[in-house]
């Protein structure tokens, strides 16, 4: 069996071949005139007129090697069988076929359509040519490797050789034109904010940090677009959302990848209650277009959607009390579970620790709402209780979904604790919200009442899709680099 590299060598002969024959192995146009769909979908009136057509598309397989040649061609819309005789095509352009076309190259074929005896609609080719011609070889045993991680890494193989994962990212496409349709129907205007920020915010996470060279300052990718986002609700919107894209320097994980795509949204005149309801709307929305394609199905989920607060979710796992429990109690229920924690850490941060063991247990769609002030700096206070705040998050099949709240919009308080997360970021805590000046002196101009939440694109559709990881319908999700 020859190497890839004797496989390359000869592939490059072939295209030396070609253009000592005059013929251009990368053409700049082609005469295609159908997709391979409209072929297969139309195949009885065109075998009927015996109408000409042109298809192009990949070779998936070439039998044969006499006067009858069968293989089969694909495009991103099907697959179809094409045949060469040489009775029709003459011995010089069999042979140019049998010596310079290999499996994995791009053809263009002309012919009219026949079903052949074994019932498959096929092409019969009364011309052909090169479209692209293909170095590598696609290797014909890939559904029989079992490194997953290679797939990630050549994705493109992946989506050639897989149907279903061809399918999966086809469904991705059309959820996130599914998410905008619902959103566009309730009159939100969708807006885009700055990827590149002087002053990271929105979320209480690690940025990742670059340099601008023409300013000679240093900048940061976005982990969040909120804060924008909120100075166009003091600008004057009241309706808006952004699909973004956002990086945070964290874990690697099923659940997470350092670049992810996040729908944040800013309903004035809304709120925390409000915003839980859409939410199940969409939801509702969502599988609804999906139909028999969706993993979730309505007839299995409780609307409204079940609400437990973030003190009583802790109370039902772990038997602790959090507003009335001491740190002590937290730190030695994490010792004894084996969950680990760094020294110097807040009560709310431990129970945050304590909720995201359980997550996984919120199979059926949840709500966690009543956030503790401390792991809330952008949400309102529940006036009834200020220690904890106007916030919720929802889960689903054991995965966060989205974090929504009613927002703060006093800018005295904003500053407030704005200046208590700088200190806890003084004093280590590396996830702890910046001091953005900018954003507070906008917010003195006043912003209205407002709801707000972010949802995680690449969570929210694993759920829907039934996959398990982010990494099932991310095309190129981040991998570390091979030894």
């Amino acid at each position: 069996m020859a190497s890839l590299e004797e496989i390359i060598q000869e592939r490059k002969k072939k295209i030396e071949g070609l253009r000592s024959l005059g013929i251009n192995p990368y053409p700049e146009k082609t005469k295609r005139d159908h997709s391979i769909k409209e072929v297969l979908e139309n195949f009885d009136e065109l075998a009927k007129d015996n109408k000409e057509i042109c298809v192009a598309g990949r070779i998936m397989s070439i039998r044969g090697h006499g006067a009858l040649m069968f293989s089969h061609m694909m495009d991103e819309t099907g697959k179809i069988q094409f045949l060469l005789k040489k009775d029709d095509l003459g011995e010089e352009k069999m042979d140019l076929f049998k010596n310079y076309f290999d499996m994995g190259d791009f053809i263009e074929v002309s012919g009219t359509v026949f079903m052949t005896n074994t019932n498959e609609k096929t092409v019969l080719v009364k011309d052909f040519n090169i479209l692209c011609k293909a170095l590598r070889p696609i290797p014909t045993e890939w559904f029989g490797l079992e490194d997953e991680e290679e797939k990630l890494r050549k994705r493109y193989l992946d989506l050639i050789l897989n149907k279903e994962v061809k399918e999966t990212f086809d469904l991705r496409i059309d959820l996130m034109r599914y998410i905008r349709e619902f959103f566009y129907n309730l009159d939100f205007k969708e807006v885009e904010t700055p990827i590149l920020q002087p002053v990271y915010g929105g979320a209480l996470a690690q940025p990742f940090m670059t340099h601008l060279n023409a300013l000679d300052m240093d900048v940061y990718l976005r982990i969040a677009p909120e804060l924008y986002l909120k100075r166009l609700l003091i600008g004057g919107y009241e309706k808006i959302f952004e699909i973004a894209k956002c990086f945070r320097n964290e874990g690697i994980d099923r659940e997470h990848n350092p670049e992810f795509t996040n729908l944040e949204l800013y309903w004035v005149w809304s709120h925390r209650d409000g915003l839980m309801s859409m939410l199940e709307d969409m939801v509702k929305f969502l599988i609804g277009k999906l139909g028999d394609k969706s993993a979730l199905k309505l007839e299995n989920i409780s609307f409204p959607f079940e609400r437990i607060t973030f003190s009583e979710f802790i109370k039902n796992k772990s038997g602790l009390d959090f507003d009335n429990g001491s740190l002590a109690d937290f730190q030695e229920y994490l010792k004894k579970n084996h969950i680990e924690f760094e020294k110097g850490e807040s009560k709310a941060k431990l129970g945050d620790l304590i909720v995201k063991q359980f997550r996984n247990e919120l199979i059926k769609p949840t709500f966690i709402t009543d956030d503790p002030l401390e792991l809330s700096p952008l949400a309102k206070q529940d006036l009834n209780d200020l220690e904890h705040t106007l916030r919720f998050h929802l889960y689903m099949d054991g995965k966060e979904i989205c974090n929504g709240f009613s927002e703060l919009n006093d800018a005295m308080e904003q500053r407030k604790r704005f200046e208590e997360q700088e200190k806890m970021h003084e004093s280590g805590d590396k996830d702890a919200h910046p001091l953005d000046t900018d954003f507070v002196d906008a917010l003195e101009y006043g912003m209205p009442p407002t709801g707000g939440l972010g949802i995680g694109i690449e969570r929210l559709i694993a759920v829907l899709l039934g996959k398990g990881s982010l990494k099932e319908i991310l095309f190129f999700p981040f991998l570390k680099n091979k030894e």
